[in-house]
């Protein structure tokens, strides 16, 4: 398995650095939505244009109400439709037709978890067009479709193991889809996320009150609610503090149901940040006294890179690839199964003893660019001269 980011190979820094490559993103989600996969294509695809690629982002829409092409920060983005609109199925069948009517270097496929990975994988196949799959995983809501993933990952083995190569973020990620799928660790690369946010040409305004921040999509597994459920205690000892929850999502009206059961309107603020918004997250992570991410399971989390890079202090649970951070001593971690008493005493603490480390590297979104162009440069030479 190649570290990008820490040691390329001779192969790969051998390919001339000066063709311009045909590159198609192909995700379920992207702008105006909101995620880390999105964040993810959004940050590298604009690099990628801007070094002179011809890069296309092919998403879905199931809500058959966005436009079906624009450019978005001189991205172009193709829309097609998905079904069903209420659920994330993400079935969206004109992604094959587009896909192999195409003329593309390379594909890369972001994200395994809906039915765009199937069928751009057998697209990519078809028009005998090399691509790579960048799994993006993460938790989802629902224990049916959580139980469900493993049958899912055995059903997409034979299209993963012909893929030219897979993407991880983590080396957790990479560990645990390398024992899941039976997959020999050389076909794996780990190219970890980037971290920087855009910065600012002013002054971050003062806050009056102690800001916790508890960024991610409003699902139930993401976590908010135990941060809402831990609140009460934390206010016992400082009555100043504010919860600001930082995303949208089809938990919504779960967490704004409990912040009302507990009295807790005057202490929470619930909402997301526009995608484009990059400044107004900068500006929201730089207020932050502490930002908590108590989720059950992260890859490598785009909003808590995003906030070491701003040097916040960070408490989150000890699972995945946050257990990851937490054992390189960037964050604080915290048991999954902790009780709310457990999770207020932690907040209190991080309070008042922050973790700040210093002198540490993290990777930036024009190192994972240049990783990436590395690796779909290395696929494409390989397959010339197969």
């Amino acid at each position: 398995m190649d570290f990008v980011l820490d040691s390329q190979s001779s192969k790969e820094q051998s390919v001339p650095s000066t063709d311009r490559l045909r590159i198609l993103m192909v995700s379920a989600r992207y702008s105006p939505y909101v995620g880390g996969t999105e964040t993810h294509v959004h940050e590298v695809g604009r690099r990628m244009k801007a070094l002179g690629h011809d890069v296309t982002v092919l998403t879905t829409d199931p809500s058959k109400k966005l436009a079906t092409y624009e450019e978005r920060d001189g991205l172009p983005v193709k829309r097609v439709a998905a079904y069903p609109a209420n659920r994330d199925y993400y079935f969206a069948p004109a992604l094959y037709s587009y896909i192999t009517q195409g003329k593309w270097d390379v594909i890369h496929l972001q994200g395994y978890h809906t039915l765009v990975a199937p069928l751009t994988m057998l697209a990519a196949l078809a028009s005998k067009t090399p691509y790579i799959v960048s799994f993006h995983s993460g938790g989802h809501s629902s224990s049916i479709r959580t139980a469900a993933r493993g049958m899912q990952r055995f059903l997409l083995t034979p299209l993963l193991k012909r893929a030219d190569r897979l993407i991880c973020v983590s080396q957790f990620e990479a560990k645990f889809f390398q024992e899941h799928l039976g997959i020999d660790s050389d076909h794996f690369v780990v190219i970890p996320n980037g971290s920087q946010l855009p910065k600012l040409t002013t002054e971050v305004p003062r806050v009056k009150e102690t800001l916790i921040v508890s960024p991610g999509r409003l699902e139930r597994y993401k976590g908010h609610q135990h941060a809402i459920n831990a609140l009460p205690l934390v206010l016992e000892k400082n009555p100043n503090v504010k919860l600001r929850i930082v995303g949208t999502g089809p938990y919504d009206a779960e967490l704004r149901q409990i912040v009302r059961d507990k009295g807790l309107e005057a202490h929470v603020e619930i909402g997301g940040i526009p995608a484009e918004d990059r400044e107004g997250m900068t500006v929201l992570l730089s207020q932050a006294s502490l930002v908590v991410l108590f989720s059950e399971y992260e890859a490598h989390p785009v909003a808590i890179m995003e906030a070491l890079s701003l040097g916040c202090s960070i408490l989150v649970t000890d699972t995945s690839g946050l257990g990851e951070l937490a054992h390189k001593g960037w964050v604080k971690g915290i048991a999954l199964d902790s009780s709310s008493d457990e999770l207020a005493i932690a907040m209190l603490h991080q309070l008042d003893h922050p973790i700040n480390p210093s002198g540490i590297t993290l990777p930036t979104w024009d190192d994972c660019s240049a990783a990436l162009i590395s690796t779909y440069r290395n696929v494409v030479l390989k397959r010339q001269y197969a």
